[in-house]
């Protein structure tokens, strides 16, 4: 699929290995990546960006500002946003960058999507090669709406089977990255297939696709289907050409796994290949819960960690944070909001929150969060935290105990 997508992108024959100047569909910085990108653009003297309708500027990562630092800096990009005409510009409570850009149609079938962000892999959810790049390769795009790539070879990951009650997208993708290893697919594109793949929603897919970049891989990749066609009905902002690989397409590496040998995972601290079954960790005391990001802060995560808390109390402090607006609006609609403010949650505004350990809920000396993020690394979230990363429903039966929780048993 990648070879096909870059062949289009760069109108050449593009071949694994192969480095080829390509054609960027669509491209997204957010407040905490354009800084830098745009300090680079006029270094390059460069007065205007190749295309203004192909840029994506959301304010996620420190959103509202928690310092003046941070509202000069945002205030500075809200200029320049506003002097080079771009449109899709989305401010503070609008969402995480890697739900706006699907939510508004941006995130498309055979594009070449690239994001001043590691988790922009996030988009080959829907048949897209989607990757991250640094704020110096974004400004060249800025500046031109092209970049070189070298094309990465492929990986065939195949999970047959069903996922088992109180198994979800977020179980599948810890224990693939425990297996895989957190190099195992350094500057791979992994394509998914496979029943449980094909049976995993949109968001499982996001859940799935974000966090390909854990396990090395330059991209991670589901076939698109009827599912992601009728997400994009009304959305797509563009007309699109769906990708496949042939039949008799070569990989690198062929993975098959079976669905069923897949209970609750939990990634441990400090690394997401530390991944062991819950019951191995069952009982660790908790001192946080966090519920959200662009990996699990969309209307079905909220959905099951409600129906985990309906009508209970949490036990410790925990937060949760939609993706975005749209997500607040659609939990709040359905009940699902009043169900998790009665059960003791504190709501936070659409963005990453404390993900990146910037505020709204970063973690003081020694203490221990379960959270719903993509990363554990030490001081993701504060000095000498300690991260778990698990499901919504893991970690909301876990907020009711105050320790790691099976959430099969509650």
């Amino acid at each position: 699929m990648s070879e096909k997508i870059f062949s289009r992108a760069a109108r050449t024959e593009a071949k694994a290995t192969d480095f080829v100047l390509a054609d960027v569909d669509y491209a997204m910085a957010h407040d905490g990546t354009s800084v830098l990108a745009v300090n680079a653009f006029k270094e390059m003297e460069m007065e205007k960006v190749w295309d203004p309708s192909r840029i994506v500027i959301p304010f996620d990562h420190i959103a509202p500002a928690n310092s003046e630092i941070s509202a000069t800096l945002q205030r500075e990009i809200r200029e320049w946003v506003k002097d080079q005409g771009i449109p899709n510009f989305y401010e503070v409570g609008e969402g995480i960058c890697h739900q706006v850009l699907p939510e508004n149609g941006f995130a498309l079938p055979g594009k070449l999507i690239v994001g001043a962000d590691s988790h922009s892999c996030t988009y080959g959810a829907f048949g897209a090669f989607a990757t991250g790049v640094g704020a110096t390769d974004m400004a060249e795009i800025f500046a031109t709406g092209k970049l070189w790539f070298k094309v990465p070879e492929s990986f065939s990951m195949t999970v047959e089977g069903k996922l088992g009650e109180g198994v979800y997208a977020k179980d599948l993708t810890l224990y693939l990255i425990g297996k895989t290893g957190i190099d195992g697919a350094t500057y791979k594109a992994v394509e998914f297939y496979g029943q449980a793949i094909n049976d995993l929603s949109i968001a499982g897919r996001m859940t799935l696709c974000n966090m390909a970049i854990e396990m090395g891989a330059k991209s991670g990749i589901v076939p698109p289907d009827k599912k992601t066609f009728n997400f994009l009905q009304n959305r797509a902002v563009a007309p699109y050409e769906p990708v496949y690989a042939d039949q008799d397409a070569m990989y690198v590496k062929e993975f098959t796994y079976s669905a069923d040998d897949i209970e609750p995972q939990i990634a441990c601290p400090h690394q997401v290949d530390n991944v062991k079954p819950v019951g191995e960790v069952e009982g660790i005391h908790i001192d946080q819960v966090f519920i959200g990001t662009c990996t699990n802060g969309r209307l079905e995560d909220l959905e099951v960690a409600a129906e985990v808390l309906k009508g209970k109390k949490v036990a410790v402090r925990t937060i949760v944070i939609p993706a975005s607006r749209t997500t607040l609006l659609s939990a709040i609609g359905n009940g699902t909001m009043e169900i998790l403010l009665k059960a003791g949650v504190t709501l936070a505004t659409p963005g990453c929150g404390p993900c990146l350990g910037a505020h709204q809920g970063v973690l003081g000396e020694g203490e221990v969060c379960i959270s719903t993020a993509n990363r554990n690394f030490k001081g993701r979230m504060g000095k000498d935290g300690f991260i778990y990363l698990a499901s919504p429903a893991t970690a909301a039966a876990s907020a009711l105990t105050g320790e790691i929780t099976d959430p099969r048993t509650v």
